[in-house]
């Protein structure tokens, strides 16, 4: 292991995947090195286009991208265009069988951004305005003076201590760094079975994703600007929101072997029907798939003269995978230009990055494992609709229920930030006594002062 590797004026640098770490770690890398006046030549091997209609366009993901990152990326220079915000995000319904209530965004502000990761899903019909979240993302890197190469890459060899990529044409090309950015539901990851030591990919899940065609004015009746959760007590069932966009709804499940039968649980459950409009019905053929999800960090995703970035790495379980892919990808590039490209400066200087993403998707399998209690215990349910609804209708005050919804279903917040909040006194003092008051009486908690 070299720890003297460094990347060069005129250096050679790929990247095999144009998602969002791939396309954030090209801009980084580039802007960076510009900087300190370091040129770099950047090949991001992509073979399927952002902009086509339907699943050769897709990336498979829900699709929101948290205010937090929405804040990051306009500091960083990058607003996002009104063709990729497909619509903005200001609140979020929780749904129950005991009752449902709306939170507030806390600032009052439309700052989640619901976007495509692909051009329109199938079925669409006509929308020349929806732009790609990745395609643009990819646009921004090669506008920094990265090269798309549209040719998947085979294989994966090495010549005198550097990596060389083979494409599915026959063509070889050796490189300084290699930047792996695929996701977890391709097969490039078998690519470094025995190639690099000690790396073994992430553990993963297969999770559901379907666009349902709706119409962008029956959409604003009925859903409005509201992401729709849905905490429900449905076998195998974990968690499961109606994602308002343009024209289309997509619909996320989380859970265990979800399959048709726990699919049509779900759009049949009460919650669900009184949340579409009334004359709506399911269609026989619609945009779905069953993508595979990161759960469990890959061990040592980094090596010699390579960095395993976003999904095939380390994310943010279940909730902001883009915004894990911002930081962890930034934090490669800084780590690269700055520090070097051996195994030993990836793992001072970017493997911290990870880490954190990883010690805290722990705190939140606890946070995952007290709403399953939740789900399963309608008094539970009812003291936690009873406190969120006493929150919502004060004009001032803390919200310490609501704000930790919000963040759990926003990802805007470390989970560890999220589960200690959970700690102070007064805020199991208050669901205790909604709770309490909730085996009581069927109704609403006494309103106190004007709704804010």
């Amino acid at each position: 292991m070299d720890s003297h590797l460094e990347l060069e004026d005129g250096s050679h640098v790929a990247v095999m995947g144009g998602g969002p770490v791939g396309s954030f770690f090209s801009y980084f890398l580039l802007q960076v090195a510009r900087r300190t006046g370091l040129t770099l030549h950047i090949d991001i091997y992509q073979p399927r286009g952002f902009f086509a209609v339907g699943p050769k366009g897709c990336n498979m993901c829900g699709g929101i991208i948290s205010e937090s990152l929405v804040q990051n990326l306009a500091a960083e220079g990058i607003n996002l265009p009104t063709p990729v915000v497909q619509r903005g995000i200001d609140s979020y319904f929780l749904h129950m069988e005991v009752g449902s209530v709306r939170i507030e965004t806390p600032l009052q502000e439309m700052r989640i951004a619901a976007v495509h990761r692909g051009a329109d899903p199938r079925g669409a019909k006509g929308n020349t305005d929806c732009r790609g979240f990745d395609g643009y993302l990819l646009e921004l890197a090669v506008a920094q003076g990265a090269q798309r190469v549209g040719k998947r890459v085979d294989g994966v060899t090495w010549e005198d201590g550097r990596p060389q990529l083979k494409t599915q044409d026959g063509h070889e090309k050796t490189y300084d760094l290699l930047a792996v950015a695929t996701n977890v539901n391709t097969p490039a990851l078998k690519l470094f079975e025995g190639q690099v030591r000690a790396f073994k990919p992430p553990q993963s899940t297969k999770t559901y994703i379907c666009e349902l065609y709706m119409g962008r004015e029956t959409i604003q009746r009925s859903l409005g600007t509201s992401m729709h959760v849905f905490l429900i007590n449905i076998p195998r069932l974990e968690f499961a929101a109606l994602i308002p966009k343009g024209d289309n709804v997509t619909m996320c499940l989380l859970g265990k072997d979800i399959d048709k039968g726990l699919v049509q649980s779900f759009f049949h459950a009460p919650e669900v029907t009184q949340c579409l409009p009334a004359d709506w019905q399911v269609p026989e053929d619609f945009c779905h798939c069953s993508p595979k999800l990161n759960i469990r960090a890959a061990l040592h995703p980094f090596a010699d003269r390579v960095v395993f970035n976003g999904d095939c790495g380390v994310t943010r379980l279940y909730k902001d995978g883009i915004g894990a892919a911002y930081r962890t990808a930034k934090a490669a590039a800084i780590t690269a230009v700055f520090e070097g490209i051996a195994a030993e400066d990836f793992r001072q200087h970017f493997w911290p990055a990870c880490q954190y993403l990883a010690t805290d998707n722990q705190v939140r399998r606890i946070v995952f494992a007290a709403t399953r209690q939740i789900q399963e215990r309608r008094f539970l349910r009812r003291g936690v609709w009873r406190m969120v609804a006493a929150e919502q209708q004060k004009a001032g005050g803390l919200r310490r229920m609501s704000m930790v919804l919000w963040d759990t279903f926003t990802g805007s917040a470390p989970y560890r930030s999220v589960f200690l909040r959970t700690l102070h006194a007064a805020f199991w003092g208050r669901l205790l006594w909604e709770t309490l008051a909730g085996c009581c009486s069927s109704g609403l908690p006494r309103r106190e002062g004007k709704r804010s």
